[in-house]
């Protein structure tokens, strides 16, 4: 066929190559020629569509795929989209149409919750402003009715996932799955763009045609009825929420920069598609595709703001693995704000990731803008468990269960605790000014959060963790540390990184009156990788017996109150590393006070200064150190038989890494996630119900009550979250 394709950016191209590859002759023009002298027109921009060219096609005879000016309201006019989901019954946010600053700021107001943005119509991807707070709520409102009527919607939290299906005017067939990269900066910051990459298939837990059976068909079958058969592409951009999936917008086209990563995967004849919908012949025929694709677009320098072109453009070597887009250039000049995308190809989205950084990496023009992030949120999405990340909790327990017997034999009569608790207690009556006095030893590690630190080059901190996490395990006993020994492990050791590290410690001591006795120092090459390095220690800490905690009866009805963490502490790492290995540390994501590796390896928090007071007044009945296992295994080990504790989830405010930690692992359980990270609770004091008030009054920062014990049958020590 003879194929006339509208438009002239990137997504145009793509829908060139993708014709041309199965042998058909393609011509790209910005308008509709007269004559039309081809076969089948494909429209690319929503412009082109709004303006009619489906409409002259169809007065000249010619296929057009693409919907009339008519049916291109869907993309042109969000209020009318909004108003026929509503009525189609489509899962959807609360909205609202406003043409007036009054009207909408009273309506936001009574709404109460926060809201998107949007012009009404067309903005070229950048008519959205989703406003932090309310003067800037009511600033975006303001802003965008300068420029026409907006819709407010209902601000919905989750992964967003475009579904493009390809409709005849009574079917729908949907395309791989894609996410787009809107914003311009890493970690999804900054202002909104037409787009700065994607990915497909996107790793939702939903199937396409579900969502097109859910999104598209009811629509597609409304035409139908009412005599409008709407032939093209129906874009349903679907936010994935708790809730499940909920539409956002409907565009009338190809994305793009979705076009040029999900096009290459098809395997069918694009032109032979879409000629068949023009005929109404898609039938029960199904649309083939494989593999995996991910695009990276390049943009010019001030972009979106105020793009500057004029550069010269490098394009680089080509690759038999990824596909280069051209979308704002002349020659090798640049002309627009995205100015090429490149599209990696391969049978995994690592792969084809890979392939794509590769080939953009040749790619050179003053002032290029790129995201390095491109899929980033395709790793957490794909994570239902901590084992997934290369951590097996239960495998974990089950070697502790292994060797408690063999360490038990150990024991003599003045260790009360050892194996399975926060640390071993021994007796040792001598120490002065006690009546019976116990030495409380915990060991334990930093773990893989010395790889971050390693690779980030910050050491001082994890040599702090190592000192606070053994400080909390021993005041959960209700025992003060007297001395630390500590080991330090690497393939090779630096001099000056050790000494950071033990500096760490020293310091992390000298607050708590704490002695740094020394301890060993080991350079092992061939047992750890290079660069990498390993730190362990020992802390032993005193209380009189009097003292020693849990202390009382824990009952039904005491009273849980949580204190907040300051960050993951020194667990849950694996998967943290695992959810932001595409995510560049040097970024801030919305809501962090600091960057993404500054966050992460802010030092285990030392809670003897903030608990000391509560401690003194002898009310605290049990301490738990929420550490790895988090809530569900932690606070189970200082509860009796036949209690339970619960949990209400909603008690305190989740600190926003957990909280986008959460956003980005849809799939992974309530319960797995809460057992793997302390998502803002690093310490859990138990106490009656009537000394709740003076404890909390004790303790100089925020506490929440977080839950109660409650009577169980059987064993119990069960932890409830809800």
């Amino acid at each position: 066929m003879n194929v006339l394709v509208i438009g002239s950016g990137g997504r145009e191209a793509a829908i060139a190559w993708a014709c041309e590859r199965h042998g058909h002759a393609v011509r790209i023009a910005a308008d509709l020629p007269t004559p039309i002298d081809a076969h089948l027109v494909i429209v690319g921009p929503e412009a082109a569509l709004v303006a009619g060219v489906a409409d002259r096609c169809a007065d000249a005879g010619v296929p057009c795929f693409g919907p009339t000016a008519g049916l291109a309201k869907l993309e042109s006019s969000k209020g009318f989209t909004r108003t026929l989901a509503h009525s189609l019954a489509l899962p959807s946010p609360a909205f609202h149409l406003s043409s007036s600053a009054d009207d909408a700021l009273a309506w936001w107001r009574a709404f109460g919750r926060p809201v998107v943005v949007k012009l009404d119509g067309l903005a070229a991807g950048k008519g959205v402003i989703v406003p932090d707070g309310a003067e800037a709520t009511e600033a975006a409102i303001r802003e965008l009715l300068e420029q026409g009527p907006i819709v407010l919607e209902e601000r919905l939290i989750g992964p967003e996932c475009s579904l493009m299906a390809m409709c005849d005017g009574t079917v729908a067939r949907p395309l791989p799955i894609a996410q787009d990269h809107k914003r311009i900066g890493e970690g999804d910051t900054g202002p909104n763009t037409g787009g700065m990459g994607a990915y497909a298939p996107a790793p939702v837990p939903y199937d396409p045609d579900e969502l097109t059976a859910t999104f598209i068909q009811p629509v597609i079958d409304y035409l139908a009825e009412v005599g409008a058969p709407y032939i093209g592409v129906l874009y349903a951009g679907l936010m994935c929420t708790a809730d499940g999936p909920k539409l956002l917008e409907f565009n009338c086209r190809f994305g793009d920069p979705e076009a040029q990563t999900v096009l290459p995967l098809v395997t069918d004849d694009l032109a032979e598609l879409a000629l068949a919908c023009c005929n109404g012949s898609l039938g029960e025929r199904h649309i083939a595709y494989e593999g995996a694709a991910c695009t990276v677009v390049a943009a010019a320098p001030g972009y979106p703001a105020a793009p500057i072109t004029g550069a010269t453009i490098d394009f680089g070597n080509d690759s038999a693995d990824a596909l280069l887009f051209r979308a704002g250039t002349d020659g090798n000049v640049v002309t627009g704000g995205r100015v090429l995308a490149v599209t990696g190809l391969g049978a995994d989205l690592a792969t084809a990731r890979s392939h794509a950084y590769e080939r953009m990496a040749s790619v050179a023009f003053d002032g290029r803008q790129i995201r390095r992030d491109i899929g980033w949120r395709s790793i957490g999405a794909q994570l239902t468990s901590y084992a997934a990340a290369g951590v097996d909790i239960d495998e974990g327990t089950r070697a502790v269960e292994q060797m408690k017997a063999a360490v038990e034999r150990t024991h003599g009569d003045a260790v009360l605790r050892g194996v399975g608790s926060f640390g071993g207690v021994f007796s040792l009556a001598a120490i002065k000014n006690m009546d019976d006095p116990l030495l409380v030893a915990s060991t334990d590690g930093v773990g893989t959060k010395v790889e971050l630190a390693a690779r980030l080059g910050k050491y001082r901190g994890v040599g702090m963790d190592i000192v606070n996490h053994c400080i909390d395990d021993v005041l959960v006993q209700g025992a003060h540390p007297l001395f630390f020994l500590d080991y330090v492990a690497s393939s090779k050791l630096h001099a000056e990184h050790v000494a950071e590290v033990v500096t760490g410690m020293a310091e992390a001591c000298e607050v708590s009156g704490c002695a740094l006795l020394g301890g060993e120092t080991a350079e092992m090459p061939g047992v750890y990788a290079e660069g990498a390095f390993d730190i362990a220690g020992t802390l032993v800490g005193v209380v009189d017996r009097a003292e020693l905690l849990p202390a009382g009866v824990l009952q039904a009805g005491d009273v849980l109150i949580g204190v907040a963490s300051n960050g993951p502490h020194t667990n849950g790492y694996s998967l943290l590393r695992k959810v932001f290995d595409w995510l560049p540390m040097d970024s801030t994501p919305p809501g962090f006070d600091a960057t993404l590796g500054d966050t992460l390896l802010r030092p285990h928090r030392n809670y003897l200064p903030v608990l000391d007071a509560a401690l003194q007044h002898r009310q605290v009945k049990a301490l738990a150190h929420i550490t790895g296992g988090g809530l569900p295994e932690n606070l189970p080990r200082v509860l009796p038989d036949g209690i339970d504790a619960h949990i209400d989830l909603t008690s305190w405010p989740v600190p926003p890494l957990f909280r986008l930690v959460r956003e980005l692992t849809p799939g992974m359980p309530t319960e797995e996630l809460y057992r793997t990270l302390n998502m803002g609770i690093g310490m859990v004091i138990v106490c009656s119900p009537e000394h709740a008030d003076g404890v909390q009054a004790l303790i100089d920062e925020p506490t929440w009550r977080i839950g109660e014990l409650v009577a169980a049958p059987g064993e119990g020590r069960k932890v409830h979250l809800g």
